[in-house]
This record gives C-alpha cells, sequence and structure tokens, in this order.
C-alpha cells in the first residue's frame, strides 16, 4: 500500500509582499493545497539560516495565516553548520513564534537538533540535505534523532540503493534538483553560514551589498575550484518511480525562470 503523496514547496524567490497563495498557484499549479505538507523559506531575520544568505522574510505573517488556514505548515531552514548554546537561545522568540504542531524545522548541526527537542516538543526535525547522509548505517543513525531526513539530490540516481532504505515514509527525495545535483565541492554552503551572521543586520542596504559581495565570491570560488558545467535549468525526476518503490515525501523547488544552474 502507497502512503499518502505530500509535498514541501520551496519559497525561494518570492516577494515578501507577495501573497503565498498566488505563489503557489502561479509556480506549483499542478499540487493541490491538500497535498502540500508544508513550505519552506526564510521568516524573521536570524543568524541560524545556512545553505542560502538571508535577504529578507520569504514567509510573512500573513501568508503564515493563509497556510494555517489551509493546514499547511512552515519548514524552517536553520540549517547554519555553526551555532552555539547562547546563539541558540538569542533566537527562541521565534522558535517560540511558530512552535505550533504541523510546524517543521530543516537542521544541520546536530546540537541544534538536541537542544529544540528538549524544549520544543511540536516541532518535527528533519535533518537537511547538507548533512550528506549517504548509507542506510547514516540514515538509521540520524533518524534516531531527526523525525525525517532528506536524502542528497544525486541519490534520487540510485534505485538500487533507494530500494534498500527500510524507513522510506521518513526519507524526503527532492522532486525536481539544481546545482547541488552533480556539484563535487559544494563549498558555498559552509561558506554561507559564515555569512549569514552577518547577514541578519538590520541595515537593509549593508545586507544587500554584503549580499551582492559574496555572491560574487562564491561564484569565483566555483570557478577556481570546480570544473565549468553547462547550465540548464532545473531536472525533474520521476515521482511515480519513487512512490511504486514506497516513497511518499517530495520536495519541490522553484523554477528560476530567468536564472540557470549547473546541474
Amino acid at each position: 500500500m502507497i502512503n499518502k503523496i505530500v509535498y514541501t514547496i520551496s519559497a525561494r524567490g518570492k516577494k515578501e509582499n507577495q501573497p503565498i497563495e498566488k505563489y503557489l498557484r502561479k509556480f506549483f499549479p499542478g499540487i493541490p493545497f491538500q497535498k502540500i505538507d508544508s513550505v519552506f523559506g526564510f521568516v524573521e531575520a536570524s543568524s541560524l539560516y545556512g545553505g542560502r544568505p538571508f535577504t529578507g522574510r520569504q514567509i510573512s505573517d500573513k501568508d503564515y495565516v493563509f497556510l494555517k488556514k489551509n493546514n499547511i505548515g512552515i519548514r524552517i531552514p536553520f540549517t547554519n553548520h555553526f551555532i552555539t548554546e547562547s546563539e541558540y537561545q538569542k533566537n527562541k522568540k521565534i522558535l517560540d513564534k511558530y512552535h505550533n504542531k504541523g510546524n517543521s524545522l530543516i537542521v544541520t548541526n546536530d546540537d541544534l537538533a538536541h537542544w529544540i527537542k528538549r524544549d520544543y516538543p511540536l516541532y518535527q526535525i528533519e535533518a537537511s540535505l547538507l548533512k550528506e547522509v549517504k548509507t542506510n548505517e547514516e540514515i538509521n543513525n540520524a533518524l534516531y534523532l531527526y523525525d525525517t531526513v532528506v536524502l542528497p539530490m544525486n541519490l534520487n540516481n540510485n534505485h538500487e540503493f533507494l530500494k534498500s532504505i527500510e524507513q522510506k515514509s521518513r526519507i524526503t527525495l527532492f522532486g525536481n534538483a539544481g546545482c547541488a545535483l552533480t556539484c563535487p565541492k559544494r563549498i558555498c554552503y559552509e561558506y554561507i553560514s559564515k555569512r549569514n551572521k552577518v547577514l541578519t543586520t538590520t541595515n537593509l542596504l549593508f545586507r544587500y551589498l554584503y549580499y551582492w559581495y559574496y555572491f560574487f565570491l562564491c561564484r569565483k570560488w566555483c570557478t577556481n575550484r570546480i570544473s565549468p558545467r553547462k547550465l540548464h535549468g532545473l531536472k525533474d525526476f520521476d515521482l511515480d518511480a519513487f512512490t511504486e518503490m514506497g516513497f511518499s515525501r517530495f520536495k519541490m523547488l522553484r523554477e528560476h525562470t530567468k536564472r540557470k544552474t549547473g546541474y
């Protein structure tokens, strides 16, 4: 018996003043609201973000009200690699605000996951793609601490491995993929984790200028350290094949019509 299929939807690229309902209908028209488990993106400024630079809110308070009315949770990407307990304490205001059943946190740092489980039992905690969980042993170890685990995009191409996973209902697979699919280094994630400590400043002009500074620096690193790759749009995976294996949780990225990635 195949489990109910659910999706977590990326709000990356969404502007704060763009209503979430219009955003979902425009960029994910084929996914009905009742199949959306959650929308993931930035809420208030926080030094706990990682993976992508914080340049502003993607899920507004009005968006949050709409999502709750439609039984859709939010999934906050607290994926910073570098977190101290004192920093965690400083971010408790945000954790308090969204501590409701149905909401989730995407986490890379195991210490942060332990602290949240201790203090905020209603959150579902998902192990981030950035943890690079690649083997059955690593999956089983991660599931002792995390409620669900996101697998790296490239594992979607290894069907024999996917079939061997026991707790498929607790695994999130990417439904589509961008540059992280074939990137051999992924140096930007750790670098951005460090830079997001600065990007949480309330000075919007400084945040904007700083973002573009390290955006081009990251591109320079990739050009110098990684062989140049052709640029494409997103790659779509065969979700029917995954559901036949027993997977039911899929993470969907938004196609950026003006931007290409290097998968």
